[in-house]
């Protein structure tokens, strides 16, 4: 591939994101307008699972080829840069007061749900009996975010919907589909052209690209949704986003991941001592404090941000 067509298809990649991020924002905030669903529900089911669609399809292709490594870590990796990034950048710019009743089983899911795929993984691999537990989990984090819409959609039918038509209808969902379509295609372009430019135009060593812009660029809609979404003041869009996204990266992801790989999926033991409790430290960071307080605070978003970019320093330059 020429160079030319390596530097268009990462600026169509930047494009596709920018654009798909837009309409995907702008499509999710009406849904949760015309059903009467709160923006976190919204944002941590229908967009998180969207905006994982590049975790889910890059961590099973690399557990069908026996790239256990990869499978794992862009997982795992993955929750990191979300919460140590991304919502950070989001407490940075938007710090919210939030209604803690409807945070709070969330928080806790995703909390229980990273000390558990470690207490999993201590013995160096995720079991069968281990992913079904966590699969398990998922589902009663599914069924009680449809609870949750359920009770929201009743309390509010009193005060009556946003007026709508079948045209606008039929606008938003082709908006929500091509925004997701975008984001997906466009992180991977960004993705894979970008470490084309990388390696092969600047000749930065692969290893360094494999463990930033692959873990990072996977998690690319989810910072786009966010920041479109920080544009658009929609902090609970965000929030529920970053947070479905990071559950389903934990509780799905990695036990489809060991049904693939054969029942058993192998975790490194730099996993299990550098990535997971940085892991779970910037989760605790993010979510502790507004489930006591019932805010989120900028202090929160610059302390992620300071650990996350010195666990890339680390891992990039030391202990990778």
């Amino acid at each position: 591939m020429s160079t030319f067509m390596v530097f268009f298809l990462f600026f169509l990649g930047l494009l596709l994101i920018i654009k798909g991020g837009d309409w995907f924002v702008d499509a999710a905030s009406w849904i949760a307008r015309v059903s009467g669903i709160p923006q976190f529900i919204v944002g941590a089911t229908v967009v998180s699972i969207a905006t994982t669609l590049p975790e889910i399809l890059v961590s099973v292709m690399a557990a069908a080829k026996g790239n256990v490594t990869m499978a794992t870590g862009n997982a795992i990796g993955s929750v990191t840069a979300n919460t140590g990034m991304i919502l950070a950048l989001s407490l940075i710019f938007m710090p919210v007061a939030i209604n803690r009743k409807k945070y709070m089983t969330k928080f806790i899911i995703l909390i229980i749900s990273i000390i558990l795929l470690w207490a999993f993984s201590l013995k160096g691999n995720l079991s069968i009996f281990a992913s079904i537990i966590m699969f398990i989990c998922f589902v009663a984090f599914i069924v009680e975010n449809v609870f949750d819409a359920k009770k929201d959609i009743s309390s509010k039918n009193s005060e009556g919907k946003e007026n709508t038509d079948k045209k606008t209808v039929i606008k938003n969902i082709i908006l929500f589909v091509l925004g997701a379509i975008g984001l997906f295609v466009g992180s991977r372009l960004l993705v894979d052209n970008g470490s084309l430019i990388a390696t092969n135009i600047l000749h930065i060593d692969e290893r360094i690209v494999s463990l930033t812009m692959v873990a990072i660029g996977t998690s690319l809609p989810e910072l786009v949704t966010t920041i479109t979404a920080i544009v658009k003041k929609q902090s609970s869009l965000s929030v529920g986003n970053i947070v479905g996204a990071n559950i389903i990266d934990i509780l799905l992801i990695l036990p489809i991941c060991a049904f693939v790989s054969g029942g058993s999926l192998p975790v490194a033991n730099s996993t299990i001592m550098i990535d997971l409790p940085v892991c779970l430290a910037v989760t605790l960071i993010s979510l502790i404090p507004p489930m006591i307080f019932k805010k989120f605070y900028r202090w929160q978003g610059i302390a992620n941000l300071v650990i996350y970019i010195s666990y890339l320093i680390y891992i990039c330059f030391v202990g990778a």
